[in-house]
């Protein structure tokens, strides 16, 4: 941990000590991904400092262990390149963009709810007013969005923006990939999975790569290698190396 940069070390750090919070507290009946996780803003429960806290809450053992994995195994370098304030502000910024943007889904999703015939049988005409009955008020602030899930794609996004052509292990691929198609690989595979039912704030994952990438592109300047550059050449295949074509003159 000596050799690990201050923020990546923090971060990890303060997530485990959050996680086994949560499993201490948990023994006395207080729920603190309740408290702290990201509910929808029209909830009793939601919190506007939830958009920070959030991040720093898993579900379980599994979510917590992938998370801090790979921001220790990409976020120390990224925090290299960019210095530890950026990156501290980069992941931060990931994090709380992609709580916007799991808000934004989730309102688009109350308001088809509230268009279709189950919501309309929860609501009662009570002195000319329509109110929503219990049911549905409960089924949204079951609406609860936790993890750091947000911010470790927004440092995926950065690996794949600064290291495109670095190669790299996927498993259970059996050869290894350049760290471009390893991004974009999981930005569609996320992008499929919004289609499915399985609990997992997809669209989050999506907001943290697309906050990230509008922060490099704000940052485009020469102390960053011209990541401008770095994008245009993006999908660009890396020359090889000690090959030259002559052309023989007849």
């Amino acid at each position: 941990m000596n050799m690990m940069p201050p923020v990546t070390k923090n971060l990890l750090i303060i997530n485990v000590l959050c996680y086994l919070g949560l499993l201490a507290l948990g023994e006395h009946g207080v729920n603190l991904n309740s408290l702290m996780g990201l509910h929808f803003f029209m909830a009793d429960s939601f919190m506007p400092y939830q958009l920070l806290t959030y991040m720093f809450m898993h579900g379980n053992l599994e979510h917590i262990f992938f998370n801090m994995f790979a921001v220790w195994m990409f976020g120390r370098i990224i925090e290299q390149v960019l210095g530890s304030k950026r990156f501290l502000f980069y992941y931060l910024a990931c994090g709380v963009g992609a709580g916007l943007i799991q808000e934004l889904v989730q309102w688009i999703n109350y308001i088809n709810l509230e268009h279709t015939d189950v919501a309309r049988m929860g609501n009662e005409l009570i002195h000319g007013k329509y109110v929503v009955q219990q049911g549905l008020a409960v089924s949204i602030d079951m609406w609860n969005t936790v993890g750091a899930s947000g911010a470790v794609y927004g440092i995926l996004l950065a690996f794949g923006m600064i290291f495109p052509n670095e190669k790299m292990f996927v498993f259970p691929i059996p050869v290894p990939i350049k760290a471009k198609y390893f991004v974009i690989g999981y930005a569609i595979i996320e992008l499929f999975m919004t289609r499915s039912n399985d609990g997992v704030a997809h669209y989050a994952h999506l907001g943290g790569m697309l906050v990230g990438f509008i922060i490099l592109l704000l940052w485009n300047d020469n102390n960053q290698g011209n990541l401008l550059r770095k994008i245009r050449n993006f999908f660009k295949r890396k020359p090889k190396s000690n090959i030259h074509i002559y052309k023989k003159n007849y």
